[in-house]
C-alpha cells in the first residue's frame, strides 16, 4: 500500500462522526489515569485521601476537629467529619442542589474562590466528583438544620434527587461519604490498613489538633483502630521521624509566622546521623521535588549560621563558610506553608514556583532562628561544631573524589578488577548481578551469559552508609567498586544517562545474613543513588529455598509454602531427597542459572519505593540501619514472617 492511500484512508475516517463528547463524569471513567494518576493500589488509596482532603481543608479553615474514616467489609470506604457539611441548597447557576453539583461536576466546589476555602489542598475542585465517578456506587449523607440528607450515585451517575431521611440533634454539623471503588478500573480493590495508616498520621501531624481515627471492620475477630492527634503539630512530627536516631539537643526548634499571605510554619532538630530528612508541605500536600518554599528555608538556615558562627568567633576568620549541605547534615526539618493560590511546576506537579512563599519562609525562619540562637549559646555552639567536622568531612570526600576522576583520565578505563563485565555494551540489554562471597561469585561467573550479564563480587558486608560521613563512604573500596561498575557517579555527580546497566540485580544468599547484606545495599542505593530505585533500575534475585529430589525428577522450592505445595502434589514419603540451600555457594554454576539467573525461570523481585510516604521509607531505613536497637526491635518483631515447620 503506498503512502497516498494510507493518508487517504486516514482522512476518510478522520470527520465530525469521530469526534466524541464525553459528557458528564465519562471522561474520568474513559482515562482514569488522567485524574488519579494509575488504576493500581496507589490510585485506589488515592481516592480516600481525596475525600479526606475535603474533609482537612474544613478543619484547614476551622470548622472541624474531628475525621473519621473506616474501612468495611467489601472494601467500601466510610469518611465522616463534624465540618460544616457539604452545602444543600439549590446552586443557581447549575439550578440544582450544591452537594449533587460538587459530586457530580468536574472542577465545582469551593477552591476557586470566593470565600469557601483560604487554603485547600486534593486536586482543587475534581476529587469527589472523580472519586464518585471510579467508584460503582457512591452514597454521600449531610447533617444540617437538623436534618439528614442524603444521596446516591451509581457509576457516577445520580439515582434519585437529593432527599431528608431523618432528622437529627440541631448543633450536629458534618458531612458522611461512603463509596465502593469500581473493580472494573482498578487492578485491585483490597485497602491496606498501613498504607492508609502513614499517610492519614501525616496529614494528623500536618493539622495542629485535628483527630483522625482510623477503623478496620473487615475483620469480625477484631477490629482495629488507629487514633491520630498531635496538639504540637509538626514538632511531634520531629519527634516522630527523630525517634531512631539520636538528638543533638533536647528541644525541637518550632517558628512560624505570616508573610504576603503565606502561613510558614518550620520544625527542625539535629541528630548525631549524617544524612539530612527534610520535607516540604504546601497546604498539607507533599512536595518531594520540594521548590521555592525550601530554596527560602535553605538561604535562611545557610545565612543565620554562617552570620552566628562569624560574629561568635565559632568559624575563624581564614575559614571558608559552611555550605548548607554541612549545616544540614544530621537535619530532619519540615516546612510546612499555607497558600491560597499555590503554582506548581514541571509535569508531575510536586514543585512549587510561588516566589512569595521563598520571601515568606527566609524571612520568617531568618528572624526567628537568629533569636533562638542567641538565647540558646550552647546549642548554636553543638550544631556549628557538627558542621565544621561535616565541612572537613566533605573537603576530604571531594579529595577522594578529584583523584578517583584522575585516575580514570590516565588508566583509560577504571572498572574494578573483580567486576567480570559483559561484552553487549547497549545498557538495555545488559544487567550486573552484585554477589555476597568470592565463592558465589566464582559460581555466577561460570553460570552467566557472558553477552549481557556482568558479575561483581563483594567481599562481605559493605559498610554501613546510614552511620558514616562521606569521606568514609569513599573510602570503602566495596562501595567503589560498585559507583564506578554502575557508571553513574554519587551525590551531586548522579547522571543517570551514564548507568551502565538496566538491571541491577542484589543475590545474596537466602538466610539472616544474605537479607542483612541486601539491606546494607539497598541502604547505600537509597541514600545516593535513589534515581536507580524509583525508575526500577534495582532487583533482588530469589534464590530458591529448598532442591527435591524423587524418582530422578528435581523440583525446586522458592519458600516453604511452595515446598507444602510440591510435597503434597508428588508425596510425602521416603523416597524424597529435600536439601535445604544455606547459600548461593552450595549451588554449582548450573543449578544457579537453572534457579536464578536464566531470564526464562528466574524470578527477580523489582525494587519500588511503595505507597508509603517518602517520610516513611526515610524512617523505616533509620530504624532498620541507624544506632537505637528498640526501635529496630520492634520494627521487626512486627514486621518479621516467620518459618513454618512442613510435615516432610
Amino acid at each position: 500500500m503506498s503512502f497516498e492511500n494510507i493518508e487517504d484512508k486516514v482522512t476518510n475516517e478522520y470527520g465530525a462522526d469521530q469526534i466524541q463528547i464525553l459528557e458528564g463524569l465519562e471522561a474520568v471513567r474513559k482515562r482514569p489515569g488522567m485524574y488519579i494518576g494509575t488504576t493500581s493500589s496507589r490510585g485506589l488509596h488515592h481516592l480516600v485521601y481525596e475525600i479526606v482532603d475535603n474533609s482537612v481543608d474544613e478543619a484547614l479553615a476551622g470548622f472541624c476537629n474531628t475525621i473519621q474514616v473506616f474501612i468495611n467489609k467489601g472494601n467500601s470506604i466510610t469518611v465522616i467529619d463534624n465540618g460544616r457539611g457539604v452545602p444543600v441548597g439549590i446552586n443557581h447557576k447549575a439550578g440544582l442542589p450544591a452537594v449533587e453539583v460538587v459530586f457530580t461536576i468536574l472542577h465545582a466546589g469551593g477552591k476557586f474562590g470566593g470565600g469557601g476555602y483560604k487554603v485547600s489542598g486534593g486536586l482543587h475542585g475534581v476529587g469527589a466528583s472523580v472519586v464518585n465517578a471510579l467508584s460503582s456506587w457512591l452514597e454521600v449523607e449531610i447533617y444540617s438544620d437538623a436534618k439528614i440528607y442524603n444521596q446516591r450515585y451509581e457509576y457516577g451517575k445520580v439515582c434519585y434527587p437529593l432527599k431528608v431521611i431523618g432528622e437529627c440533634e440541631e448543633n450536629k454539623t458534618g458531612t458522611k461519604v461512603t463509596f465502593q471503588p469500581d473493580a472494573t478500573i482498578f487492578e485491585d480493590t483490597v485497602y491496606d490498613f498501613d498504607t492508609l495508616k502513614q499517610r492519614l498520621r501525616e496529614m494528623a501531624f500536618l493539622t495542629k489538633g485535628l483527630r483522625i481515627e482510623l477503623t478496620d471492620l473487615r475483620d469480625d475477630e477484631k477490629e482495629n483502630t488507629k487514633v491520630f492527634h498531635y496538639e504540637g503539630g509538626i514538632k511531634e512530627f520531629v519527634a516522630y521521624m527523630n525517634k531512631s536516631k539520636s538528638p543533638l539537643y533536647e528541644h525541637i526548634m518550632y517558628f512560624e509566622g505570616k508573610k504576603d499571605d503565606v502561613y510558614v510554619e518550620v520544625a527542625i532538630q539535629h541528630n548525631d546521623s549524617y544524612t539530612e530528612s527534610m520535607y516540604g508541605f504546601v497546604n498539607n500536600i507533599n512536595t518531594p521535588e520540594g521548590g521555592t518554599h525550601i530554596e527560602g528555608f535553605k538561604r535562611a538556615l545557610t545565612k543565620t549560621f554562617n552570620d552566628y558562627g562569624r560574629t561568635n568567633k565559632i568559624i575563624k576568620d581564614s575559614e571558608p563558610n559552611l555550605s548548607g549541605e554541612d549545616i544540614r547534615e544530621g537535619l530532619t526539618a519540615i516546612i510546612s506553608i499555607k497558600i491560597e493560590d499555590p503554582q506548581f511546576e514541571g509535569q508531575t506537579k510536586q514543585k512549587l514556583g510561588n516566589s512569595e512563599a521563598r520571601n515568606a519562609v527566609d524571612s520568617v525562619v531568618c528572624e526567628q532562628l537568629t533569636y533562638f540562637l542567641e538565647q540558646n549559646p550552647q546549642v548554636a555552639k553543638t550544631i556549628c561544631e557538627k558542621s565544621l567536622l561535616a565541612q572537613r568531612a566533605r573537603e576530604a570526600a571531594r579529595k577522594a573524589r578529584d583523584l578517583t576522576r584522575r585516575k580514570t583520565a590516565l588508566e583509560g578505563s577504571s572498572l574494578p578488577g573483580k567486576l567480570a563485565d559483559c561484552s553487549d555494551k547497549d545498557p538495555v540489554n545488559c544487567e550486573i548481578y552484585i554477589v555476597e562471597g568470592d565463592s558465589a561469585g566464582g559460581s555466577a561467573k561460570s553460570a552467566r551469559s557472558r553477552a549481557t550479564q556482568a558479575i561483581l563480587p563483594l567481599r562481605g558486608k559493605i559498610l554501613n552508609v546510614e552511620k558514616a560521613r562521606l569521606d568514609k563512604i569513599y573510602a570503602n573500596a566495596e562501595i567503589k567498586a560498585m559507583i564506578t561498575a554502575f557508571g553513574t557517579g554519587i551525590h551531586e555527580d548522579f547522571d543517570i544517562s551514564k548507568l551502565r546497566y538496566h538491571k541491577i540485580i542484589i543475590m545474596t544468599d537466602a538466610d539472616v545474613d544474605g537479607a542483612h547484606i541486601a539491606t546494607l545495599m539497598l541502604t547505600f542505593l537509597y541514600r545516593f543513588m535513589p534515581e536507580l530505585i524509583k525508575q526500577g533500575y534495582v532487583y533482588l534475585a530469589q534464590p530458591p529455598l529448598y532442591k527435591l529430589e524423587k524418582n530422578k525428577k528435581v523440583w525446586y522450592a522458592y519458600s516453604d509454602e511452595e515446598l507444602d505445595s510440591i510435597l503434597t502434589e508428588v508425596g510425602r514419603d521416603q523416597n524424597n531427597k529435600i536439601q535445604r540451600y544455606k547459600g548461593l555457594g552450595e549451588m554449582d554454576a548450573e543449578q544457579l542459572w537453572e534457579t536464578t539467573m536464566d531470564p526464562e525461570k528466574r524470578i527477580l523481585l523489582r525494587v519500588c519505593i511503595g505507597e508509603d510516604s517518602e517520610s516513611e521509607v526515610d524512617l523505616t531505613f533509620t530504624t532498620l540501619m541507624g544506632d537505637k536497637v528498640e526501635p529496630r526491635r520492634e520494627f521487626i518483631e512486627l514486621n518479621a514472617k516467620y518459618v513454618r515447620n512442613l510435615d516432610i
